[in-house]
């Protein structure tokens, strides 16, 4: 089953466990019914925030929607072993995908931070619609050139830089000159 299925089948079970119908989770959640059903079908690419306000509303972590058990110790992740998580679009959900998201902790249990090494397309600037959340965010460029787009500023970074920033103000992570980049990040959500 492809990932962005998997992501859709574990909203729609966890909304399901809660007794939400999709019409009940779009008025918890301020995210249209139409918008919840295409994540649920598989048919959309979410944005980190329609999945961060879907667990939200739920009363879950976002990771409950990336994990397949749960882990109480410590979860190693060996280079090249951490396996694409979900797509992600740049803003809203649509079908094409700019960031490609590989989780560095999944399974872990009870975390509150949400490690993930991502994926740059280097047409990620074409389609710059920020967004914002609740929480905070770290990102440390690993290649190439990124800008982030923070309110009204724009901030480049290069390999080695990193930025941390309140998730709250509207922001776009993309691509700074047209290819590929790839950067650590970590997500603070609280629920």
């Amino acid at each position: 089953m492809e990932k962005a299925n998997k992501l859709g089948g574990k909203v729609r079970s966890v909304r399901e466990i809660k007794n939400f119908g999709i019409d009940d989770l779009a008025e918890e959640s301020g995210i249209s019914a139409d918008l919840i059903a295409g994540i649920e079908a598989g048919d959309l690419v979410p944005s980190l925030t329609p999945l961060i306000k879907l667990a939200r509303a739920l009363g879950v972590r976002l990771g409950t929607f990336l994990d397949d058990q749960e882990i109480t110790g410590p979860v190693i992740t060996r280079k090249g072993g951490s396996a694409r998580v979900m797509r992600v679009a740049g803003g809203k959900a649509q079908e094409k995908t700019e960031l490609d998201f590989f989780s560095l902790a999944r399974d872990k249990s009870g975390r509150h931070m949400e490690p993930f090494m991502i994926e740059i397309d280097p047409s990620s600037a074409e389609h710059a619609r920020p967004s914002s959340h609740e929480g905070e965010e770290f990102i440390h460029v690993l290649d190439g050139q990124v800008e982030i787009q923070y309110g009204k500023s724009a901030y480049q970074l290069g390999a080695g830089d990193s930025i941390y920033y309140d998730s709250i103000v509207s922001h776009h992570v993309h691509s700074a000159d047209g290819k590929p980049a790839r950067i650590l990040a970590v997500v603070y959500a609280p629920f």
